[in-house]
């Protein structure tokens, strides 16, 4: 905009103002914002400018000269001083990076491959462009009372989400091994979110409002020997099971209110939820960042039919499948984080259920092993 400024006044009757200093300063001007290639075409553009003007004023003088001059000067050391700046601010982000995937390896390591009588698989994708991680939660924990899992999401993004999240999945990965009862881990959960939440507002001072909105949605799962799924969910969209190529929700007799709003919870649940889960059986722990992902024209994403059409793959094929499905329908975009951990049901042989029930029924059991 100031090299076409100074062009006007150059081919204008008020051509007896002197504009060399201002384009001199043009390529230090640039350097600030457009990086070196930016900087070089600012350059070029107040050197066009000058050349133009010198012959069209025929003063090719001693201050046409002299402004040539300062304008390479400046130049010169305005690209080596861009190019400097844009290499420290590639290094500090390159380092944020690296602290970013650390703290996601602390927080959200990914799930073993095989854990006891159950294969499985995890997938997450953070909706804020460059984050590592977010407001969802997953793990999976193997145990003296089987195969345990949780899934959640905190409400909010940002690093205050992700301070919420780690305090849940402290106290279930504690609580997961010592207590019998799923509920009782559940509830371990509830009381780390309170504390955590507690503690934050005695120093962050008149925060009782954004206090009272810290809650955790949040569904935990248990794979037994007997061929069942213990399920206990508080909040949370409810996991689905693929069976024989159909997809049924496990929805909750009895829906409980998120972590954190106990003030809702009219009847404390004295035990879990418990449903078949034979072999072969696939079952879908996920947040609510993969049901409202909405296409650009309003639709969200069709997370059943997903499913039940994703070919027969390994668990890890079988979400990369499903994440390309979610990607493809928002056109790229996430509006909330997304997080997926599947879970599918070995026989004691470790065989993959479609393996072992023979030939013509893993024909019958579409989208399985």
């Amino acid at each position: 905009m100031i090299i076409v400024l100074a062009l006007g006044i150059e081919l204008s009757p008020a051509h007896a103002v002197v504009t060399g200093p201002i384009l001199a300063a043009m390529p230090a001007l640039a350097s600030l914002t457009m990086g070196p290639k930016g900087t070089l075409s600012a350059a070029a553009g107040a050197l066009a400018v000058t050349v133009i003007t010198a012959t069209l004023h025929d003063s090719w003088a001693g201050q046409a000269y002299s402004n040539l001059l300062s304008l390479f000067v400046v130049s010169v050391a305005s690209i080596v001083m861009s190019n400097t700046m844009r290499l420290r601010r590639q290094s500090e982000l390159d380092q944020v990076r690296r602290v970013a995937m650390a703290a996601q390896r602390v927080v959200l390591p990914p799930v073993p491959a095989r854990l006891g009588p159950v294969q499985m698989a995890s997938m997450y994708r953070a909706a804020e462009t460059g984050a590592q991680i977010g407001g969802d939660l997953y793990e999976a924990v193997h145990t003296r009372y089987g195969v345990r899992m949780i899934v959640g999401d905190v409400r909010g993004k940002g690093l205050p989400a992700v301070r919420l999240a780690a305090a849940v999945l402290g106290a279930f990965r504690e609580a997961a091994h010592y207590d019998a009862e799923l509920v009782e881990v559940m509830n371990h959960c509830a009381a780390a979110l309170e504390r955590q939440s507690t503690g934050r507002n005695v120093i962050d001072q008149g925060h009782e409002a954004e206090r009272a909105e810290d809650f955790v949605t949040a569904v935990v799962a248990q794979v037994c020997d007997n061929c069942t799924v213990q399920v206990v969910n508080r909040g949370h969209p409810p996991p689905l099971m693929l069976r024989n190529g159909k997809v049924e929700a496990l929805m909750p007799t009895s829906p409980l209110p998120p972590l954190g709003l106990e003030d809702f919870l009219t009847v404390a649940p004295a035990k879990a939820e418990h449903y078949p889960f034979e072999p072969g059986d696939r079952l879908l722990l996920h947040t609510d960042g993969v049901i409202e992902a909405r296409s650009p024209d309003g639709i969200f994403f069709p997370l059943h039919e997903a499913m039940e059409a994703v070919r027969p793959c390994t668990p890890s094929e079988f979400l990369d499948q499903l994440h390309q499905g979610l990607i493809h329908h928002t056109g790229g975009r996430l509006a909330d984080d997304a997080a997926m951990l599947l879970v599918e049901r070995l026989t004691q042989g470790g065989e993959h259920g479609g393996e072992a029930k023979g030939e013509a029924t893993a024909s019958s059991t579409d989208g399985r092993h």
